[in-house]
């Protein structure tokens, strides 16, 4: 009984360990060992302390929690870098008095990556999102915070995609 099921095991790992290395991210990082990521620059004409520090860090963390690519200050595999180039307030829906009734906050950032093992995958492209939220609030503190994450975490998730999966 046990001899089936070591022979079944055996096959199975022989198969996975011949279609190489597998993410359930879908990530491809090809023989790329590093990556870094530069500072993200806050260019936008509306500033807002610390979103360039925290676009930095999330992006630096989505990496490292989706490959097993290790983070470097330079000379890496994969270089990530660029700037955030907007940061808006506009309004998007109003009521009967002529007044805003939901604001929406866009931030968009441009991004360039290199592949310094593979330039033909590098790229310069600009990424966006936004958050929707009652005219009545004031975007501050923990509501900005809220604000700012789920905006990166779509924008990051996006050039994680664009750089290093074939979707």
């Amino acid at each position: 009984m046990k001899k089936p099921i070591i022979i079944l095991c055996s096959v199975l790992l022989l198969a996975l360990q011949s279609c190489g290395i597998y993410s359930f991210t879908g990530a491809d990082v090809g023989q790329a060992k590093t990556f870094q990521v530069n500072f993200f620059q806050n260019n936008a004409d509306l500033v807002e302390p610390g979103i360039d520090r925290a676009f930095t860090n999330s992006l630096q963390d989505l990496i490292q929690n989706q490959t097993s690519l290790s983070l470097v200050n330079n000379n890496g595999d994969l270089i990530f870098e660029g700037e955030i180039v907007q940061y808006y307030i506009s309004p998007m829906s109003a009521t009967a008095e002529n007044t805003a009734a939901q604001n929406r906050l866009t931030i968009a950032v441009n991004v360039r990556f290199y592949n310094t093992l593979e330039p033909e995958k590098d790229f310069e492209r600009r990424f966006s999102f936004y958050y929707d939220y009652p005219a009545s609030k004031q975007l501050l503190g923990s509501d900005l915070e809220t604000a700012v994450d789920e905006i990166y975490n779509r924008i990051t998730q996006d050039v994680f995609n664009a750089a290093l999966t074939n979707w």
